[in-house]
């Protein structure tokens, strides 16, 4: 049995990772036996022909894409090339857009086979074994399928009660030199599950509202791992990795024992730190923790079934600075209730509060499939002004209420990014001057690298331009480097200096390599 599992594309402007969710479904596949692929195209380019380069490569049996709701477009596009190279391969597609649309999807799409609904690590194996050994779809619980004209949904799976019995994610399949050569985290989890009830968010349906924790040695074996990769950071990815006191220190006394040294961040929600919990965290390597606020306006809180209070999110800003944790926060705007008024409160607050050390930014409701407020928009006094779920990235408005235009929220996230981008360019400034800080000039440089790195992996300019005959002997790498610089640098807006800075820093950090035989120089991204 052979599967592929595919990422399609989205933007870089949304700070990806290596994808956890596609790394637990290869693991649950290679536990039962099954050959497995990953085709990343967030950190590759998308085509009809390179993935089918890929597919006649692999000869899968079955595809599976994963999509959110922004990219579901791409997903599906990976979804009908598929067929349209070869018909006769099994399409399956999961996560939480599809999980809450899955016969629409189906009946809209004729290419799409299967959807696999919530937690897909059990379902996606039993599918794989189902099919090597001809068994009937309707035998495996979590699934929406296509049966001639019929669509069948089948049974509910459970959530598994015990996550530590899953294998760990198969991170050797994903392309995590070209991510950290991005200067992206890496991600992992040490539980699932979420037990609010916001109006907005889908996690309680997809991975249900009891917490399912891992246990906290296993979690550190983990990350002693993952600080052996290069990264820079880790990123905690649990809903809420806080949620369980006794959990979260213990995880945290397990890393300072065993002096692992990385730095790493996590999700949080304000009313469940304290000085105790913030300071363990610090002195294990977290360095920021982010936190969901939404409103500073406390019908709104109530109306989105939040559960928190102004003050909690003072007093937990006053404990991150106060501990040394750096805290970050995310304001939704749009959300049912929204005034002119309230959209003031919550600018005034988040100002408030960043001068006290807090750092912010901004997202538009999206009122994804699943969600209460999309299900209830008439109780909500919402109007949804698209299903174009490529606009679902949370960056532009798509959603209004009855005092409060597209414009006007739209408006507010556009000076927010203008005031970014004229300070970013006011550290570029005083860079060019040399009267930036150490930390503004390493801000400003990644930037700049990260932009030149992602430009020449989406064009694939090191397969492109990396070869070539050389009678030069010796030569060292900085001369082949400059080569190679010399090469890209005609195919790109960057100029010569830049390419080769970008290239010799990912070129030290070993994610790309070259060899010289019989004068022939060919590079590579390393494996």
């Amino acid at each position: 049995m052979r599967f592929l599992l595919v990422n399609p594309y989205y933007p870089i402007s949304e700070t990806p990772t290596p994808p956890l969710g596609l790394a637990f479904l290869a693991a649950a596949l290679e536990e039962i036996g099954a050959e497995v692929k990953i085709a990343d195209f967030v950190v590759t380019p998308y085509s009809k022909d390179n993935l089918k380069l890929v597919v006649k490569g692999f000869k899968p049996h079955i595809v599976g894409v994963t999509s959110v709701t922004m990219t579901f477009d791409n997903a599906i596009k990976v979804v009908e090339d598929i067929k349209s190279i070869d018909a006769g391969i099994l399409t399956v597609m999961g996560g939480p857009h599809v999980s809450f649309c899955a016969e629409e999807t189906l009946k809209r799409y004729p290419d799409l086979d299967i959807v696999a609904i919530g937690e897909g690590d059990r379902t996606i194996a039993d599918l794989a074994d189902a099919v090597e050994n001809s068994l009937s779809l309707e035998t495996i619980n979590g699934i929406v399928y296509r049966n001639g004209s019929d669509i069948i949904r089948t049974k509910p799976r459970k959530t598994l009660a015990d996550i530590n019995l899953l294998p760990l994610p198969a991170r050797h399949l994903l392309p995590l030199q070209r991510y950290r050569a991005l200067g992206m985290a890496i991600s992992m989890t040490t539980s699932r599950g979420c037990p609010f009830q916001c109006i907005f968010c889908v996690g309680r349906k997809m991975v249900g509202a009891k917490v399912r924790y891992r246990e906290p040695r296993k979690v550190v074996d983990e990350i002693q791992y993952l600080a052996t990769l290069g990264f820079k950071q880790i990123n905690i990815a649990d809903d809420l990795f806080t949620a369980n006191k006794k959990h979260c220190i213990a995880i945290c006394d397990e890393m300072i024992k065993r002096n692992i040294k990385i730095k790493w961040t996590s999700f949080a929600r304000v009313d469940t730190v304290s000085e105790e919990v913030l300071s363990k965290m610090k002195a294990a390597g977290c360095t920021a923790v982010s936190f969901g606020i939404e409103s500073a306006n406390k019908e709104i809180l109530k109306t989105i079934k939040k559960g928190i209070t102004i003050q909690q999110v003072a007093d937990a800003v006053h404990m991150c600075v106060k501990t040394g944790i750096d805290p970050h926060a995310s304001f939704i705007l749009g959300l049912p209730g929204e005034t002119h008024e309230t959209l003031k409160e919550t600018l005034d607050f988040a100002q408030k509060m960043e001068e006290i050390g807090l750092s912010y930014g901004f997202h538009l409701l999206a009122p994804f499939p699943g969600t209460e407020v999309r299900e209830e928009k008439e109780k909500y006094d919402l109007q949804i002004l698209t299903d174009d779920w490529s606009q679902y990235h949370a960056n532009r408005a798509i959603v209004a209420t009855t005092s409060v235009s597209r414009e006007t929220l739209d408006d507010i996230v556009i000076d927010w990014e203008t005031k970014f981008k004229a300070d970013l360019d006011k550290m570029g400034a005083r860079m060019k001057k040399g009267e930036a800080s150490e930390e503004e000039t390493e801000m400003i440089l990644n930037l700049e690298r990260i932009i030149i790195l992602y430009d020449i992996m989406m064009e694939e300019l090191i397969e492109k331009k990396g070869s070539w005959s050389s009678n030069k002997k010796p030569l060292s790498p900085t001369d082949v480097i400059e080569i190679l610089a010399g090469h890209i640098e005609k195919s790109t807006n960057h100029t010569k200096d830049k390419v080769f800075n970008s290239l010799h820093y990912i070129f030290e950090q070993g994610t790309i390599k070259y060899s010289n035989k019989d004068g022939q120089i060919r590079w590579a991204w390393a494996e």
